[in-house]
């Protein structure tokens, strides 16, 4: 059943994919979300060959694929998230936060390849290093919207950044980020304990 985990994980996101291609509200903006998750599926499906993800490992990682394909069609401000964000007391939507939320999730499969490839034998590099690294990558991915959002058409750049009037936007996307890095860390420490206690690690 585990082999059969990532068929079915990457036979859902085409899936998405292609109902979410269908007329979605701005072509131009759709093209933005979606060129960056496209690459991370075709690395994610190429590095099958050389490294096979843990089903859990693949389960995280579906989330932001998934997450930010929807995103993609409607826009991240006008994803239908009512639900949720009157349930909190939310004034803006707030589906863009638990996007980058997901992304955070990609620090437990970046730690089970450094754990099972024996990259490192200190328990804090371990533990920090994919906080740092989703960290990093979310700080790369705010200047690119930023550099989209004054190359490209006004309106599509303004959806792309999704700020909706929050001039702390890009901050707390990235704090997002690195909530959803320790939440993997923390899942991540609680499934291998007992490995992480037993190998000779300082």
């Amino acid at each position: 059943m585990k082999k059969l985990v990532p068929v079915i994980l990457l036979s859902i996101y085409i899936a998405v994919f292609i109902v979410c291609a269908v007329s979605p509200y701005d072509r131009a903006v759709w093209w933005a979300e979606n060129i960056p998750v496209m690459i991370v599926m075709v690395a994610i499906v190429l590095s099958y060959r050389f490294y096979k993800f843990s089903a859990l490992s693949c389960v995280l990682m579906s989330f932001f694929v998934i997450l930010h394909t929807v995103g993609g069609h409607y826009t991240f401000s006008r994803v239908p998230f009512d639900l949720i964000n009157d349930f909190f007391g939310c004034a803006r939507n707030n589906y863009d936060r638990i996007s980058h939320f997901a992304v955070g999730f990609y620090a437990y499969p970046i730690a089970e390849v450094l754990f099972s490839r024996k990259l490192t034998h200190n328990r804090f590099i371990l533990i920090l290093f994919p906080i740092f690294a989703i960290f990093a990558v979310a700080s790369i991915y705010e200047i690119f919207e930023w550099l989209y959002a004054v190359c490209a058409d006004e309106s599509a750049g303004l959806a792309v950044l999704g700020s909706q009037g929050d001039v702390w936007d890009a901050q707390k996307d990235m704090l997002s980020d690195a909530l959803g890095a320790v939440f993997a860390m923390i899942i991540f420490c609680f499934v291998h304990w007992k490995n992480l206690s037993c190998r000779e690690m300082t």
